[in-house]
């Protein structure tokens, strides 16, 4: 299928409120979404192309380069979309900021595929809409790149994810000052191509029950029941509170795979949060290289509200504003109150599963709360490197009399020299590993399948996409192209990238774009 082949059903424009007025200034606008263009660039040029999103919209791979980059830069239209922007409100950093919307993203239209399924399509960094309030619509290739490589990561993880088509260079300079110290900077601007089943997200839901506007909220809950949720009946009080359930049961498994492979958001806003349980949005996100539960990459969140230990609080946090805004829905405020206090125990529960897996076991095996505990302290003090020492946990040999000690783990491993105190209390913890093993009558082989298939070998680590960004900015698409393949099989370990495989280097743990990062990186 080629590109003139792509159906658009637009459900989301032709079922919600639309806004009345066509301008593209910005300004309060009470309804779902505002019909806006995107601003044409005066050079666009296809940097990367993702052949397995393209695939999801029935999109052949042998596609013209320079048809692509016209209509995802937004310079062409294709027959049956039609663009807009969606308004939505949030909270940001726990408190209460209005009216957001998007800002810098025009959703083009929604593909159906031949097999009946529906993609929305959106341009993020194709111009003002009516959302930008102050700001110009633009991102820079820096954020487009980030977006787009971590995007078909996640879904290389297993992670749900919203996916990313192809990263499109706009020929133009946008400027933009990355740390808001008062120098700003002209940088090369990029446009990327995000898809998904919906965008819709916590705040969608807040503004309009905020706004006390009944109408719009019915309206919008009742389509993303009958479009995302069918399954849970007709739209009334019982399918809401389903589909409240749904939605907390889908956040707390997307927080138990971002702290399965030591993925940090960054900004766990409640605009950020999608209502299908997507990652989304990915802005100054970051990997755990060192195993440290504080790590924020965000240099606006002084405090560590959205650290990485603190997610799944977040949450939770997020969960009970999107609840306040489902009251007027369900009706019944203490059946949602009912939801959030399970949340915890849930998250607990799920939790153990997921740490036990890491390690090898199934979760049902005795110790394992005490086991799990401190490992993660000897990760902590020791300055462990998370994704190398899982993969050299599985790789050690436990099927003998002795069990390993920590002097038979690589010292690649460790950022810092480790005690001999330290060094103790991690054989002992080796030892009792062993003892739970045996116990659970693991062997090595089925151990090692167990970890591998959940730890993986490979992520996107901030200094790796850092060279990219640096590479791409210089001309060469050459390490993109490689990361983008290394990533495609996280799992396995691959000898052709060992080297994207190493951890962090030591020049990158203070350089701008690899561990400090801001809302516009």
């Amino acid at each position: 299928m080629t590109l003139s082949d792509l159906i658009f059903s637009n459900r989301f424009t032709g079922q919600l409120s639309a806004d009345p007025l066509n301008e593209n200034r910005a300004r309060p606008v009470r309804a779902a979404f505002s019909r806006v263009l995107p601003t044409p660039v005066k050079n666009p040029h296809l940097l990367a192309w993702s052949p397995e999103t393209a695939g999801l919209l029935g999109l052949s791979e042998a596609q013209d380069p320079l048809a692509l980059a016209a209509v995802f830069s937004g310079n062409r239209q294709l027959s049956g979309m039609d663009p807009f922007a969606a308004c939505y409100g949030g909270h940001q950093f726990g408190h209460w900021a209005g009216q957001l919307g998007d800002g810098r993203a025009i959703t083009l239209g929604e593909v159906k595929t031949l097999g009946g399924e529906y993609w929305e399509v959106q341009l993020k960094g194709a111009g003002p809409t009516p959302y930008s309030r102050h700001a110009d619509g633009r991102a820079v290739l820096r954020s487009s790149v980030r977006e787009f490589i971590c995007s078909e990561a996640m879904h290389h993880l297993g992670i749900p994810s919203t996916r990313a088509l192809c990263l499109v260079g706009t020929g133009e300079s946008v400027i933009r000052d990355m740390f808001y110290d008062g120098h700003p900077e002209a940088e090369p601007g990029a446009i990327v191509t995000r898809v998904a089943p919906s965008f819709l997200r916590f705040g969608n839901f807040e503004l309009p029950a905020a706004r006390r506007d009944r109408d719009q909220l019915m309206q919008l809950a009742a389509f993303t029941l009958t479009h995302y949720y069918p399954e849970l009946g007709a739209p009334g009080p019982e399918a809401y509170l389903a589909l409240f359930q749904a939605v907390q049961a889908r956040t707390l498994d997307l927080m138990i795979q971002w702290m399965r492979v030591g993925f940090v958001h960054g900004v766990m806003n409640t605009d950020n949060l999608s209502i299908l349980g997507l990652t989304l949005d990915y802005g100054p996100y970051g990997w755990l290289d060192d195993f440290n539960p504080a790590f924020t990459p965000n240099t606006s969140d002084r405090e560590g509200r959205y650290c990485y230990a603190n997610q799944p609080h977040c949450a939770l946090w997020n969960l009970s504003c999107l609840a306040n805004a489902w009251v007027p829905l369900v009706g019944d405020v203490t059946l949602l109150n009912a939801e959030l206090q399970a949340f915890q125990q849930r998250y607990e529960a799920a939790h153990q599963v997921m740490m036990a897996a890491k390690l090898g076991f199934s979760g049902s095996e005795e110790g394992l709360a005490a086991l799990i505990s401190e490992w993660q302290t000897c990760l902590a003090s020791a300055g462990a490197d998370m994704t190398l020492t899982y993969r050299a946990l599985a790789d050690l040999a436990f099927d003998r009399e002795a069990a390993p000690t920590f002097g038979d783990l690589p010292p690649d491993c460790f950022y810092t020299t480790v005690s001999p105190v330290l060094q103790q209390r991690w054989t002992v913890w080796l030892q009792q590993y062993q003892d739970t093993l045996r116990h659970a009558r693991l062997g090595d082989a089925e151990r090692r399948a167990h970890m591998n298939a959940v730890n993986p070998s490979l992520i996107p680590r901030n200094y790796l996409v850092y060279q990219v960004i640096e590479a791409l900015e210089a001309g060469d698409k050459q390490p993109l192209t490689r990361l983008m393949d290394a990533l495609k099989t996280p799992y396995r370990t691959q000898a052709e990238y060992a080297d994207l495989s190493a951890r962090r280097p030591d020049w990158a743990r203070q350089v701008a774009g690899c561990s400090a990062l801001s809302c516009s990186s």
